[in-house]
């Protein structure tokens, strides 16, 4: 059997609104850049219209970020063996055109490439396994693009800054504002913000659903939406007024910020 956490059935996360589930239309997967680098900001603007009032979830201050991108991507060259056993899951690492990548593309493709291969990360289910190629068709494609075309592809209805895997266009889109700023929740620790959201949304990829805190202290599911924070009261409020497929309790839990599917390492078969 595959651990909880890796639900292979289809499961609804809100396609249309949710900003880890599916919106928007197709993008090319491969082009030129046409367009100069994009600009970048210092100070992320403020989503308008926003109704609930979230502490955690605003975007950190920090340096600047890609705002505005050309809304096509292109492959960063690179190839890895096959990590873990089971189902293998071809992946490309991928940049938008027209941003630039604060530690440059390739800093973000071993960043990804060390964090789906690590046995804490979906490799570690026994039933999973992925590999890196870049050309040919993959089975999903990690595209680190600028915030607004998070937003017009992903969605902005909760007003706060996300990633989404795209499942009609095969693309996890991690928002570059937050691959540069993190999230609150994980209090400055940006390596590895970076990891759990690389984790989160590919975990999307195999069908996992949004998950509450389980216990207060605990290590925070991968799939708890710790980008908005890790208390279940904050959680439900935002699903409460932005309906997400999942129904987070009010029930006073926090979790600690985890970056992994299998925090204690890859699972033992029994026996």
């Amino acid at each position: 059997m595959i651990p909880a956490l890796v639900v292979l059935t289809v499961l609804a996360v809100v396609e249309a609104v949710s900003p880890d589930g599916d919106a928007g239309s197709a993008s090319p997967l491969l082009a030129t850049p046409t367009a100069s680098p994009s600009p970048v900001v210092t100070e992320a603007p403020r989503g308008a219209g926003q109704n609930v009032d979230i502490p955690s979830a605003e975007l950190p201050a920090g340096g600047a970020f890609p705002v505005t991108g050309n809304g096509t991507w292109h492959v960063v060259p690179g190839t890895t063996p096959q990590a873990g056993t089971g189902r293998v899951y071809t992946y490309t690492v991928e940049v938008e055109d027209g941003i630039v990548v604060p530690e440059g593309e390739q800093a973000y493709a071993t960043a990804v490439d060390a964090t789906l291969t690590d046995p804490r990360s979906w490799v570690g289910s026994g039933q999973i396994a992925v590999r890196r190629i870049d050309t040919g068709v993959p089975d999903f494609r990690v595209s680190l693009s600028a915030q607004m075309t998070i937003r017009g592809l992903c969605g902005y209805s909760l007003r706060y800054e996300a990633s989404c895997w795209k499942s009609d266009i095969g693309r996890v889109l991690i928002n570059g504002s937050r691959w540069v700023r993190g999230a609150a929740a994980f209090e400055g620790q940006l390596g590895l913000y970076r990891q759990y959201a690389i984790n989160h949304e590919v975990g999307h990829v195999f069908d996992n659903p949004h998950v509450p805190c389980p216990e207060t202290g605990g290590l925070a599911p991968i799939m708890m939406q710790q980008s908005f924070g890790t208390a279940n009261d904050y959680l439900a409020q935002l699903t409460e007024e932005n309906p997400q497929g999942t129904q987070i309790p009010r029930d006073g839990k926090v979790c600690r910020p985890n970056a992994w599917p299998y925090p204690q390492g890859a699972v033992t078969p029994a026996g």
